[in-house]
């Protein structure tokens, strides 16, 4: 049996940096392995020559050196059944099974338990015939919204304005296969006007404790405009996400969803993540989420006290009742630097300079690599740099200090991170 206080994180970004960061925060922890990791992951434990999606090798790995936990960092790997395989050598792991990923994976599975449990969402139809698709979006209002019913990386969204761009995405994802099989299948809902909202609860499959609210910024460009990326930045806590309302989305979305699965004999043990809008009838579910959201998770673990040993892994021990997560009184914000061209067609491969570090901030990798001449550009979103405080603008001023220290060649950010809570840009 391995070294109980050892953690394997699966996963290469922004967000596993992150996670790999807290863990080493906490002293008991004795050895972090990352897979595949990043150049910012080497400096703090052994990155590993496995993809995330390496299912087979990644079980191979784990049940020789029988890490204490394992975290499952992204999408992929979940809905390809790789906390099932680690389950079944009798391995901890933080993530949900490929059941429970569904959640994510197929967006028709996620709103039939959302309308079966009556949890508030947009009114929507699933389809694999395209024009059966057509003529269920002529009968929706427009804006409406087009989905790529499977995984496309945060990208598989169309909001569109005409019944003419609607019929186009249609067509794009059906027959053009623009994201791949992803778009097999499409979902096409009304569209919900007001403010989105991360709230990311983990859970044990029974019981489960809500982490502050945060807001990102999936637009590339300044004032929400331009293409939906990844994320290019983050903050938390969010003003809107008061405790009355955090209270309301548990109560009326995380438990009703919880109890959902349960009914379907899914035992999930891992991230609950809703993207909501709060919409004048209140919070509804735009998505669910089964893992940490990226940009989010380079907010959220900066303000968490309670280690992320002791909830993570009780959540995979279906331990979780009588957990309370501890929470700084601060805030923190994050601001993605991007590779020139992204998100669509990111240019690769330049030296990355570093500058003087800034107190109060960390600069968290994701498409990164290291060679014998430093570290360069591998991938379109290259960092996330946060800052934190005792207040929003606190967090601000030190993140994007800390970006002032970071160059590489055709780097580019946004500079109005928190516009909706600060109300102004920083210069």
């Amino acid at each position: 049996m391995g070294d109980a206080y050892t953690v394997l994180i699966v996963g290469g970004g922004g967000r596993e940096h992150a996670m790999g960061w807290s863990f080493g925060r906490d002293p008991r922890i004795r050895k972090i392995w990352f897979a595949p990791g990043n150049a910012g992951t080497a400096q703090l434990g052994t990155n590993l020559p496995f993809a995330a999606t390496d299912v087979d090798g990644l079980t191979r790995w784990a049940e020789k050196e029988r890490p204490g936990l394992v975290v499952v960092g992204p999408e992929a790997p979940l809905c390809a059944g790789l906390a099932d395989r680690l389950r079944a050598k009798g391995l901890r792991v933080f993530g949900p099974g490929a059941d429970g990923a569904r959640l994510e994976g197929s967006k028709s599975f996620c709103k039939e338990l959302l309308v079966s449990e009556k949890i508030p969402t947009a009114k929507a139809g699933s389809f694999t015939d395209e024009k059966e698709a057509v003529r269920f979006s002529t009968s929706l209002p427009c804006p409406q919204v087009v989905k790529a019913d499977g995984l496309a990386a945060g990208k598989g969204v169309v909001i569109a304005e005409t019944h003419e761009q609607a019929a186009k995405a249609i067509h794009e994802m059906m027959a053009d296969r623009v994201f791949g099989e992803a778009g097999s299948k499409v979902l096409i809902e009304e569209f919900l006007d007001g403010e989105e909202l991360s709230v990311h609860a983990v859970t044990d499959g029974k019981n489960l404790v809500v982490l502050p609210g945060a807001q990102d910024h999936k637009r590339v460009g300044e004032g929400d405009t331009g293409l939906n990326t990844g994320g290019m930045g983050a903050y938390a806590p969010a003003p809107k996400a008061t405790p009355d309302l955090l209270r309301e989305v548990k109560e009326k979305i995380l438990q009703p969803t919880l109890a959902g699965l349960a009914k379907r004999n899914i035992d999930y043990r891992g991230v609950l993540y809703a993207g909501l809008m709060l919409t004048k009838e209140g919070p509804k579910v735009l998505e669910f989420n089964a893992r940490f959201g990226d940009p989010e998770t380079e907010v959220l673990l900066p303000l968490l006290e309670t280690p992320l040993w002791d909830l993570l892994g009780a959540a995979a021990d279906g331990k979780l009742r009588g957990t309370t997560v501890r929470t700084g009184a601060g805030a923190a914000m994050t601001v993605v630097l991007a590779a020139p061209g992204y998100p669509a067609q990111p240019v690769l491969g330049q030296p990355i300079r570093f500058g003087q570090g800034v107190a109060d901030s960390a600069v968290f990798h994701a498409g990164t690599k290291a060679d014998k001449e430093g570290i360069r550009v591998s991938g379109g979103r290259v960092m996330a740099v946060t800052g934190w405080g005792s207040n929003l603008e606190n967090g601000r001023d030190r993140a994007y200090a800390a970006v002032r220290e970071i160059c590489f060649e055709g780097m580019h950010y946004r500079q109005d991170i928190g516009h909706r809570a600060l109300r102004k840009s920083v210069a």
